[in-house]
Protein backbone atom coordinates (compact mmCIF):
# COMPACT_ATOMS: atom_id res chain seq x y z
CA UNK A 1 0.00 0.00 0.00
CA UNK A 2 0.82 3.70 -0.71
CA UNK A 3 -0.55 6.66 0.14
CA UNK A 4 -2.31 8.69 -1.85
CA UNK A 5 -0.86 11.91 -0.73
CA UNK A 6 2.96 10.45 -1.52
CA UNK A 7 1.84 9.42 -5.40
CA UNK A 8 0.03 12.68 -6.15
CA UNK A 9 3.01 14.72 -4.57
CA UNK A 10 5.42 12.45 -6.64
CA UNK A 11 3.08 12.79 -9.85
CA UNK A 12 2.63 16.90 -9.48
CA UNK A 13 6.94 17.24 -9.22
CA UNK A 14 7.70 14.84 -11.71
CA UNK A 15 4.57 16.18 -14.59
CA UNK A 16 5.08 19.82 -13.45
CA UNK A 17 1.72 19.73 -13.38
CA UNK A 18 1.80 23.63 -11.56
CA UNK A 19 4.18 24.58 -14.20
CA UNK A 20 2.94 23.44 -17.82
CA UNK A 21 0.06 25.63 -19.10
CA UNK A 22 -3.22 23.83 -20.29
CA UNK A 23 -6.67 24.22 -21.46
CA UNK A 24 -8.53 25.49 -18.35
CA UNK A 25 -11.45 22.38 -18.21
CA UNK A 26 -8.08 20.20 -18.23
CA UNK A 27 -8.07 20.37 -14.45
CA UNK A 28 -4.39 18.41 -14.13
CA UNK A 29 -3.86 16.47 -11.26
CA UNK A 30 -5.79 14.34 -8.41
CA UNK A 31 -9.74 15.07 -9.82
CA UNK A 32 -11.24 12.47 -7.56
CA UNK A 33 -10.10 11.00 -3.87
CA UNK A 34 -10.22 7.97 -1.99
CA UNK A 35 -9.82 6.54 1.19
CA UNK A 36 -6.05 7.93 0.97
CA UNK A 37 -4.42 4.46 -0.02
CA UNK A 38 -3.61 2.53 -3.14
CA UNK A 39 -2.76 -1.05 -3.72
CA UNK A 40 -3.74 -1.05 -7.45
CA UNK A 41 -3.09 1.37 -10.30
CA UNK A 42 -4.59 1.46 -13.82
CA UNK A 43 -4.15 3.51 -16.60
CA UNK A 44 -6.94 4.56 -19.37
CA UNK A 45 -7.07 7.37 -21.64
CA UNK A 46 -10.47 8.46 -20.96
CA UNK A 47 -12.37 8.87 -17.69
CA UNK A 48 -15.17 7.69 -19.03
CA UNK A 49 -18.15 5.69 -17.89
CA UNK A 50 -17.49 2.46 -18.47
CA UNK A 51 -13.58 2.59 -17.53
CA UNK A 52 -14.33 3.91 -14.55
CA UNK A 53 -16.71 0.96 -13.96
CA UNK A 54 -14.30 -1.31 -15.25
CA UNK A 55 -11.89 0.01 -12.78
CA UNK A 56 -13.91 -0.44 -9.57
CA UNK A 57 -14.98 -3.94 -11.21
CA UNK A 58 -11.14 -4.96 -11.22
CA UNK A 59 -9.94 -3.43 -7.95
CA UNK A 60 -8.01 -0.90 -8.78
CA UNK A 61 -7.91 2.72 -6.55
CA UNK A 62 -6.30 4.92 -8.49
CA UNK A 63 -6.76 5.44 -12.34
CA UNK A 64 -4.86 6.97 -14.27
CA UNK A 65 -6.29 9.30 -17.24
CA UNK A 66 -4.99 11.74 -20.26
CA UNK A 67 -8.82 12.80 -20.64
CA UNK A 68 -9.93 13.63 -17.72
CA UNK A 69 -13.42 14.26 -16.09
CA UNK A 70 -14.18 17.80 -16.62
CA UNK A 71 -13.91 18.78 -20.11
CA UNK A 72 -17.43 19.75 -20.91
CA UNK A 73 -19.29 21.73 -18.46
CA UNK A 74 -21.66 20.15 -16.69
CA UNK A 75 -23.50 19.61 -13.84
CA UNK A 76 -23.58 16.49 -11.19
CA UNK A 77 -26.32 14.72 -13.28
CA UNK A 78 -26.86 12.13 -16.04
CA UNK A 79 -23.35 10.33 -16.79
CA UNK A 80 -21.80 12.66 -14.63
CA UNK A 81 -23.10 11.25 -11.40
CA UNK A 82 -23.14 7.59 -12.56
CA UNK A 83 -19.54 8.86 -12.75
CA UNK A 84 -18.61 10.01 -9.84
CA UNK A 85 -20.87 7.68 -7.92
CA UNK A 86 -19.16 4.60 -9.30
CA UNK A 87 -15.78 5.96 -8.30
CA UNK A 88 -17.10 7.01 -4.58
CA UNK A 89 -18.56 4.18 -3.97
CA UNK A 90 -15.68 1.82 -5.45
CA UNK A 91 -12.98 4.08 -3.57
CA UNK A 92 -11.43 4.70 -6.60
CA UNK A 93 -9.34 8.04 -7.44
CA UNK A 94 -9.17 9.37 -10.82
CA UNK A 95 -6.18 11.49 -10.96
CA UNK A 96 -5.54 13.45 -14.77
CA UNK A 97 -2.82 14.62 -16.92
CA UNK A 98 -3.05 15.89 -19.92
CA UNK A 99 -0.62 18.56 -21.84
CA UNK A 100 2.04 17.82 -18.84
CA UNK A 101 2.01 13.97 -20.10
CA UNK A 102 1.60 14.93 -23.84
CA UNK A 103 5.21 16.91 -23.78
CA UNK A 104 6.93 14.88 -20.55
CA UNK A 105 10.50 13.98 -21.90
CA UNK A 106 10.70 10.37 -20.81
CA UNK A 107 7.36 9.34 -20.15
CA UNK A 108 4.94 11.78 -22.91
CA UNK A 109 3.25 10.58 -25.64
CA UNK A 110 5.07 12.72 -28.22
CA UNK A 111 8.54 11.30 -27.06
CA UNK A 112 7.34 7.78 -26.92
CA UNK A 113 5.85 7.61 -30.34
CA UNK A 114 8.60 9.63 -31.59
CA UNK A 115 11.50 6.98 -30.39
CA UNK A 116 9.11 4.13 -31.87
CA UNK A 117 9.38 5.57 -35.28
CA UNK A 118 12.91 5.67 -35.32
CA UNK A 119 13.29 9.61 -35.41
CA UNK A 120 16.72 11.49 -34.74
CA UNK A 121 18.15 14.53 -33.05
CA UNK A 122 14.19 15.33 -31.47
CA UNK A 123 13.28 18.87 -30.45
CA UNK A 124 10.95 20.75 -29.41
CA UNK A 125 8.54 22.32 -31.86
CA UNK A 126 4.95 23.70 -32.33
CA UNK A 127 4.27 26.31 -28.98
CA UNK A 128 0.88 25.77 -27.29
CA UNK A 129 -0.03 27.98 -24.00
CA UNK A 130 3.51 28.75 -23.77
CA UNK A 131 5.02 25.64 -24.60
CA UNK A 132 6.06 23.27 -27.31
CA UNK A 133 3.67 20.84 -27.82
CA UNK A 134 5.35 18.40 -30.61
CA UNK A 135 8.58 17.38 -31.05
CA UNK A 136 10.67 17.13 -34.57
CA UNK A 137 12.75 14.67 -35.44
CA UNK A 138 14.84 13.64 -38.74
CA UNK A 139 14.06 10.65 -40.62
CA UNK A 140 16.18 8.15 -42.80
CA UNK A 141 13.85 6.15 -44.27
CA UNK A 142 10.82 6.12 -47.12
CA UNK A 143 7.56 7.14 -46.56
CA UNK A 144 6.10 4.00 -47.15
CA UNK A 145 8.19 2.97 -44.32
CA UNK A 146 7.54 5.41 -41.99
CA UNK A 147 4.07 4.63 -42.35
CA UNK A 148 4.65 0.46 -41.65
CA UNK A 149 6.29 1.71 -38.77
CA UNK A 150 3.70 4.01 -37.54
CA UNK A 151 0.91 1.27 -37.71
CA UNK A 152 3.05 -1.31 -36.10
CA UNK A 153 3.41 1.11 -33.12
CA UNK A 154 -0.17 1.87 -33.01
CA UNK A 155 -1.30 -1.23 -33.40
CA UNK A 156 -4.10 0.34 -35.79
CA UNK A 157 -4.35 1.43 -39.15
CA UNK A 158 -3.46 4.83 -40.24
CA UNK A 159 -4.92 7.55 -42.67
CA UNK A 160 -2.43 8.94 -44.81
CA UNK A 161 -2.41 11.89 -46.54
CA UNK A 162 0.46 11.54 -48.91
CA UNK A 163 0.94 15.41 -50.27
CA UNK A 164 4.60 15.63 -49.29
CA UNK A 165 8.04 13.97 -50.48
CA UNK A 166 8.11 10.27 -50.66
CA UNK A 167 11.57 10.86 -48.75
CA UNK A 168 10.75 12.25 -45.35
CA UNK A 169 13.57 14.86 -44.06
CA UNK A 170 11.72 16.41 -41.00
CA UNK A 171 8.93 14.46 -39.48
CA UNK A 172 6.92 16.13 -36.71
CA UNK A 173 4.69 14.56 -34.45
CA UNK A 174 1.76 16.26 -31.89
CA UNK A 175 0.01 13.08 -30.59
CA UNK A 176 -4.04 13.83 -30.47
CA UNK A 177 -5.73 16.38 -32.11
CA UNK A 178 -3.55 18.59 -33.51
CA UNK A 179 -4.49 18.28 -37.75
CA UNK A 180 -5.72 21.78 -38.07
CA UNK A 181 -1.81 22.78 -37.08
CA UNK A 182 -1.03 21.30 -40.38
CA UNK A 183 0.01 24.68 -41.94
CA UNK A 184 2.04 25.77 -38.54
CA UNK A 185 4.08 22.45 -39.01
CA UNK A 186 4.29 23.21 -42.37
CA UNK A 187 5.44 26.61 -41.92
CA UNK A 188 8.76 25.29 -39.67
CA UNK A 189 10.04 23.43 -42.27
CA UNK A 190 8.26 20.27 -41.43
CA UNK A 191 7.57 17.95 -44.25
CA UNK A 192 5.57 14.91 -42.46
CA UNK A 193 3.26 15.59 -40.21
CA UNK A 194 1.90 12.85 -37.63
CA UNK A 195 -0.88 13.39 -35.08
CA UNK A 196 -4.06 11.41 -34.16
CA UNK A 197 -6.75 13.36 -36.06
CA UNK A 198 -8.03 16.70 -37.80
CA UNK A 199 -10.66 18.44 -39.83
CA UNK A 200 -11.51 17.64 -43.04
CA UNK A 201 -9.86 20.90 -44.64
CA UNK A 202 -7.06 19.33 -43.46
CA UNK A 203 -6.37 17.00 -45.78
CA UNK A 204 -6.45 19.52 -49.09
CA UNK A 205 -4.55 21.93 -47.18
CA UNK A 206 -1.54 19.48 -46.84
CA UNK A 207 -1.77 18.70 -50.45
CA UNK A 208 -1.67 22.25 -51.58
CA UNK A 209 1.27 22.96 -48.77
CA UNK A 210 3.53 19.83 -49.80
CA UNK A 211 3.00 18.09 -46.57
CA UNK A 212 2.47 14.64 -45.65
CA UNK A 213 -0.12 13.71 -42.93
CA UNK A 214 -0.31 10.65 -40.79
CA UNK A 215 -3.67 10.43 -39.06
CA UNK A 216 -2.95 7.76 -36.54
CA UNK A 217 -6.44 8.25 -34.20
CA UNK A 218 -6.25 10.52 -31.42
CA UNK A 219 -7.14 7.50 -29.15
CA UNK A 220 -4.26 5.54 -30.60
CA UNK A 221 -1.45 8.23 -30.36
CA UNK A 222 -2.20 8.73 -26.75
CA UNK A 223 -2.30 5.14 -25.14
CA UNK A 224 1.68 5.55 -24.64
CA UNK A 225 2.34 8.48 -22.14
CA UNK A 226 -0.56 6.45 -19.49
CA UNK A 227 0.96 3.27 -19.76
CA UNK A 228 4.46 4.34 -19.59
CA UNK A 229 3.26 7.07 -16.24
CA UNK A 230 1.49 4.17 -14.71
CA UNK A 231 5.01 1.07 -14.92
CA UNK A 232 6.96 4.21 -13.90
CA UNK A 233 4.99 4.23 -10.67
CA UNK A 234 4.67 0.85 -10.43
CA UNK A 235 8.42 0.31 -10.58
CA UNK A 236 9.42 2.97 -8.02
CA UNK A 237 6.46 2.37 -5.87
CA UNK A 238 6.25 -1.83 -5.95
CA UNK A 239 1.96 -1.17 -7.01
CA UNK A 240 0.84 -3.09 -10.09
CA UNK A 241 -0.67 -1.53 -12.61
CA UNK A 242 -3.19 -2.26 -15.67
CA UNK A 243 -3.74 -1.18 -19.13
CA UNK A 244 -7.34 -0.32 -19.53
CA UNK A 245 -8.38 -0.15 -23.44
CA UNK A 246 -11.40 1.47 -24.82
CA UNK A 247 -10.42 2.61 -28.24
CA UNK A 248 -12.71 5.28 -29.99
CA UNK A 249 -11.44 4.16 -33.42
CA UNK A 250 -11.07 8.22 -34.06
Amino acid sequence: MVPLVKLTAYLAEYLSTEQVSDYPQAFNGLQVENNGKVNRIAAAVDACEIVLQTAVERGVDLLLVHHGLFWNPTTITGPMYRKLRSAMAGNLAVYSAHLPLDIHGQVGNNVLLAKALGLKDLKPFMALKGQPAGLVGGCTVSREVLIKRLTVALNSPVHVCAGGPEKPRRVGVVTGGAGSEVARAAAEGIDTFITGEGPHWSYTLAEELGVNVFYGGHYATETFGVKALAEHLSKRFGVPWEFIDHPTGL
